[in-house]
């Protein structure tokens, strides 16, 4: 659906990207995650057009578009702010694009009523000023006017950033029905690694004007190629050398204690020793109750360790309790 071949993008002598290489399929949700400044934004504006490449090509469903301007691509595009008309209403910004387009008024008034259905704001609120409404009902204003004119791929760039988090999830969830629902390709742009996990059906990931991995959620989580990414998606651990050392000499491994060694915390283990792991004693230093699991700080051969204990409501550590810990060496990430 979408390729960026070889894509480098300047900004004088600053290169703000370098040998992007992306393929969006299509019907997919598809994510750029990393933190600020990384180049995300700025691949995403190459997309929509709004930057044009220095080198490479904007391909979509086999055409080039690289130089074709943003009103003739085809593509719907919510911003992080969401760039509204505030003194308009709800209706009149929906219906702007095709306004624009010279589209006639009965034809107007049908999709920007069927779309407002869709994303499910009433009639009532249709009528309203734009900054009369919350922040979730102006995001689903900005979804709508980007779908009215019936876009073959949708881009938004981080929607859900000026929301609180309570209703970050809310609608991070409605937002991933939503895609599904209309079954339209979709890019996002994201610097926050759960609403990446749990959005995507692809994730690549940037750093510095580069792409560090591409994969699915649990490639970029669980199979981390780089350490910046390894680092970057989740809470991690990295092991020191006593522990690496110890590892070796409970197991079969010949693990080398100068590489960087990384274990998730759900796959430490407290108390609940399986074959193929090594033991090692540990004591509590600190806890952190989430209701669905507990957060341990445990010290670990002179390490504090953190991991994640499911609260099935048979085990809770308090602060100084001795425990065993284990450590399968296949749920290691090296580098």
């Amino acid at each position: 659906m979408i390729r960026l071949n070889d894509i480098e993008v300047r900004f004088g002598d600053f290169t703000a990207l370098k040998d992007i290489n992306i393929h969006v399929e299509e019907g997919q949700f598809y994510t750029f995650l990393g933190p600020s400044g990384c180049g995300k934004t700025t691949t995403l504006r190459t997309i929509t057009g709004f930057i044009e490449p220095s080198k490479g090509t904007v391909m979509v469903k086999g055409k080039d578009i690289t130089h074709v301007p943003v009103e003739r691509r085809n593509i719907g595009m919510v911003f992080q702010n969401y760039a509204l008309f505030p003194t308009m209403s709800v209706y009149e910004n929906i219906a702007f694009g095709l306004r624009v387009k010279k589209v006639n008024k009965t034809d107007i008034d049908r999709r920007v009523k069927e779309m407002a259905g869709k994303v499910e704001l009433t009639e009532q609120q249709l009528m309203r000023k734009v900054a009369e409404l919350s922040g979730g009902q102006q995001q689903r204003v900005a979804i709508a006017r980007a779908l009215v004119n019936n876009p073959e791929i949708i881009c938004l760039d981080e929607p859900l950033s000026n929301l609180d988090a309570k209703l970050r999830v809310q609608l991070r969830e409605e937002l991933k029905e939503m895609q599904a629902k209309f079954g339209i390709t979709t890019v996002y742009v994201t610097h926050d690694q759960e609403e990446a996990l749990t959005l995507s059906d692809c994730i690549a990931v940037f750093n510095k004007g580069f792409i560090e991995q591409i994969g699915t959620p649990n490639e970029i989580y669980s199979h981390s190629k780089t350490e910046f990414v390894c680092n970057f998606i989740g809470d991690i651990n990295r092991l020191e050398k006593p522990i690496v050392i110890s590892l070796n000499a409970q197991t079969d491994r010949n693990l080398d204690p100068e590489k960087h060694t990384y274990i998730r915390l759900e796959d430490i283990h407290v108390n609940n020793t399986s074959a193929g792991q090594a033991k090692f004693r540990g004591k509590v230093v600190g806890n952190e109750y989430f209701g669905l699991y507990i957060k341990y700080q445990l010290e670990v051969e002179g390490q504090i360790l953190k991991c994640i204990d499911k609260n099935d409501g048979r085990q809770y550590l308090k602060k100084d309790d001795l425990v065993e810990v284990s450590i399968n060496p296949d749920d290691l990430m090296i580098y």
